[in-house]
């Protein structure tokens, strides 16, 4: 995954920095993508990730032209090549601290909000607003991040320019995007373990804890398990006591579990939730199985709702 990533990202890299390319002339129906031409005088990666970061998208939303929308193209582009675009951009704005790139979400939505009242005609920002929700919330997207989709679906829930139901929904989408961010601490919980004894999530003590939201019948859970007996590493940080895993099952089906708990590691502390709080009371936004956080010693929240390969690349590099 995360070489996919990094491939994504060079191409990008690639392709924006060999300088001033005659654009094709549009049709009456469609155009090619418009790409930001990166400065030839940035050189530094690093500087180039950033400058792409704030300016990918500055040529598509020039509000000077007007192309044609409709219910496959934006302002004249196919759906399907600003679907490829936002994978992209999501990469080159995970590859930056969370700071920076939220910040980059931010002048993002300011640009496609500017270009709709600029041309009210047109369906800019609620069709990259279906593109963005995506790439970067969708539960099955593999560049999807709550902490960087907050900042755009915050601004599109206090846009004058949608309907009250559609502001209502993404205002839904931006409370459960703020549950349990990146650098804040996580939410408590108690849960019962396989021995019956009643915990909470705070007693756990460790240098690290990897929290799963898991079901022992879900086959990706299943993969998740296979994943991590995979690497003697792992094992060890477990032995060790610097890493303990925790995994919770959130659903009704307690006799279910409790018929499953030998298919769990025999290492993991597993539990599940007596009070089914987790999910009444919305305590974490698990959309899909599984779902993982890592934590550090004070429960503070270090990758949310992670990739399994993200997760495994942060404890291999430990």
């Amino acid at each position: 995954m995360k070489m996919r990533r990094t491939l994504l990202l060079l191409s990008a890299l690639l392709v924006l920095s060999c300088g001033p390319k005659k654009a094709p002339k549009p049709s009456s129906s469609t155009r090619a993508f418009p790409m930001a031409e990166l400065p030839m005088m940035i050189a530094e990666p690093l500087e180039r990730v950033q400058w792409l970061g704030a300016h990918f998208w500055d040529p598509f939303t020039d509000t000077v032209s007007l192309y044609p929308c409709d219910s496959l193209t934006v302002n004249g582009v196919k759906k399907e090549d600003l679907e490829k675009q936002m994978g992209v951009f999501a990469t080159i704005l995970r590859e930056m601290p969370l700071a920076e790139g939220a910040k980059d979400m931010t002048r993002f939505y300011g640009r496609l909000e500017a270009f709709q009242r600029a041309h009210p005609g047109s369906n800019m920002l609620q069709g990259m607003a279906d593109i963005t929700a995506f790439y970067f919330y969708d539960p099955n997207s593999p560049v999807r991040s709550e902490d960087l989709y907050l900042p755009f679906v915050s601004r599109m829930a206090q846009s004058p320019l949608l309907e009250p139901a559609w502001r209502m929904r993404y205002e839904w989408d931006a409370r459960m995007c703020a549950m349990n961010r990146t650098g804040t601490p996580a939410a408590d919980f108690t849960f019962i373990d396989t021995k019956g004894r009643s915990r909470t999530l705070y007693q756990i003590k460790a240098e690290y804890t990897l929290l799963i939201f898991g079901n022992p019948d879900c086959h990706a859970c299943k993969e998740l398990v296979e994943a991590m007996e995979e690497f003697d590493m792992i094992t060890q940080l477990m032995e060790s006591g610097r890493l303990q895993v925790v995994d919770i099952y959130i659903d009704q089906d307690i006799p279910l579990w409790k018929e499953r708990m030998e298919s769990y590691p025999a290492a993991w502390i597993n539990g599940y939730d007596p009070s089914f709080t987790i999910r009444n009371d919305v305590l974490y936004n698990v959309r899909a199985l599984p779902s993982l956080y890592l934590l550090d010693q004070a429960k503070t929240v270090l990758l949310k709702d992670a990739e399994t390969e993200d997760v495994l690349d942060f404890l291999l590099n430990l």
